[in-house]
């Protein structure tokens, strides 16, 4: 009896199997420049929708990923149940509606359709916050129909609660999960419970290392693909070589006491997190085919025991630093490329300074109060930056998160690193913060935000309940650092 494939409803219209293929390696097999015959690989795609396997995703950086989609959607049909996932990853330039807009119709050109089934936003830099812009264009595609459901990929918990308490509808957010990287069953398993989202988990297989061909296998010195590259990274940080080991045999016992394979028991665990909506299993389509071995992971269930074993192991492993999506944004930079520092230092400047005087420069948000009230967001006098009483206002006056204190203290301190930056000043500069609120009831809210923002920074800070503030704002936030740069 051919095991059945279970399935999960994301969204209205979108039931897709709870193991989606991955389509990231198109872009390792193109590395060379000669790309996939479409034809061809269209066809493996076609077969494993007819596997039962018909949920597939990929971005608009994985190589030919959409165009092979694109084919293998007409030969399956409009009426076919496959649902083809993209990404959209532009830079914090592109947020305006014309971007917007240009960006999504090329997703919609190369995978032939007139709908996208899941369109999943990555945002590089949060301190521009242009995502809240792209969000809002985003919904009116969505209305428009061009768009079926909207998802983020590698957003943290906090960013990821700004969206849901903007009102934003997001049915998913694609982090990194696994038995190595737990990072996801934590805030952001609450935020994703609360706000009705699904992880989309990808790593699950960490590129192939957890499967049997590296049990006793020695710490590979040459890997050739970038998926391996990667996780290399989080097997290192999780501990190293010898843990990984110990992890693996694990694995190898639980599978053995379900006649499955390592990969069958670790998918499924992610499987088992209620958080957890599907878990991704990378193809290298034209190459080779898995869906037969994939589909045992829906054949058993862990025991009490098995969770009890697989404890142990993660007992002797490190945790992988931060919150999801880090690893693109903050050393360790665990990707494939490696160190991310020179990609991040190119990104376009928030705010642009303006030198009023010698040694001195000021930089505007925006905010029709600078104007009004003579005031500039930040000013820079010789290496001290000093950024004004600063809240979660968006553009010229659009306050975000209102009434949600969590979500204002995040925008308002993406605000500061962003006025700090432009003026050549970085967080870890920051020497002293002064957290004013409205309602002292808040303050665990408020700090337990800024503890994550300045974690091992620690500057001086005082908070305030104060009787009120103007607009409608629950907290305002000033700051100071002495650069330990030249502005440039």
């Amino acid at each position: 009896m051919t095991q059945s494939i279970e399935r999960v409803t994301l969204a209205d219209g979108l039931n897709v199997p709870r193991i989606l293929t991955g389509l990231w390696q198109v872009a390792d097999l193109e590395r060379g420049g000669t790309l996939l015959d479409p034809d061809r690989a269209s066809d493996a795609l076609v077969s494993y929708a007819q596997a039962g396997f018909d949920g597939f995703d990929m971005a608009d950086h994985y190589g030919s990923a959409e165009v092979i989609s694109g084919h293998a959607r007409q030969k399956l049909g409009p009426d076919g149940s496959a649902r083809f996932f993209t990404k959209w990853c532009p830079s914090p330039d592109q947020w305006r509606k014309q971007d917007v807009r240009s960006g999504i119709q090329d997703r919609l050109d190369r995978l032939q359709t007139d709908c996208i089934d899941l369109l999943q936003l990555h945002w590089w830099c949060f301190e521009h916050p242009g995502w809240i812009d792209v969000m809002d264009e985003l919904s009116v595609m969505k209305q428009e129909g061009k768009i079926r459901a909207i998802g983020v990929t590698n957003f943290d918990a906090d960013h990821l609660h700004v969206l849901l308490s903007e009102g934003y509808d997001i049915a998913t957010n694609q982090v990194s999960f696994s038995v190595i990287d737990r990072r996801a069953a934590g805030d952001l398993a609450v935020v994703c419970r609360d706000g009705g989202v699904k992880v989309l988990a990808y790593g699950t297989l960490a590129g192939g290392f957890l499967t049997s061909k590296w049990l006793g296998a020695e710490d590979p010195s040459q890997i050739d693909d970038w998926s391996r590259m990667k996780y290399r990274r989080f097997i290192q940080v999780a501990g190293g070589w010898d843990v990984f080991q110990s992890l693996l045999s694990c694995l190898d016992r639980i599978a053995k006491r379900h006649d499955v394979s390592i990969p069958n028991v670790a998918t499924r665990y992610v499987l088992e997190q209620d958080f957890v909506g599907c878990t991704i299993v990378g193809a290298r389509v034209t190459e080779r085919e898995h869906s037969a071995d994939t589909r045992a992971a829906f054949s058993f269930s862990l025991t009490k025991d098995d969770h009890g074993e697989l404890q142990e192991a993660f007992e002797k492993m490190r945790a992988i630093p931060g919150d999801c999506g880090q690893e693109y944004r903050k050393p360790p930079f665990l990707t494939a490329a490696g160190d991310l520092s020179d990609h991040l230092s190119a990104m376009p400047r928030v705010y642009e300074p303006v030198q009023t005087r010698p040694n001195r420069w000021k930089v505007s948000s925006g905010s029709i109060w600078e104007d009004i009230c003579g005031f500039s967001r930040a000013v820079r006098i010789g290496d001290r930056i000093l950024v004004s009483g600063s809240t979660a206002t968006h553009g010229s006056d659009r306050g975000i998160a209102a009434g949600d204190v969590r979500g204002q203290t995040v925008f308002i301190l993406d605000k500061i690193s962003a006025a700090v930056q432009a003026l050549g000043g970085q967080m870890e500069d920051v020497v002293r913060t002064r957290v004013y609120l409205k309602d002292a009831a808040n303050w665990e809210a408020a700090s337990r935000v800024h503890g994550r923002y300045f974690a091992g920074i620690d500057p001086a800070n005082t908070l305030f309940e104060i009787g009120d503030l103007i607009g409608e704002y629950d907290i305002e936030i000033e700051a100071e650092a002495i650069a330990q740069q030249p502005l440039q």
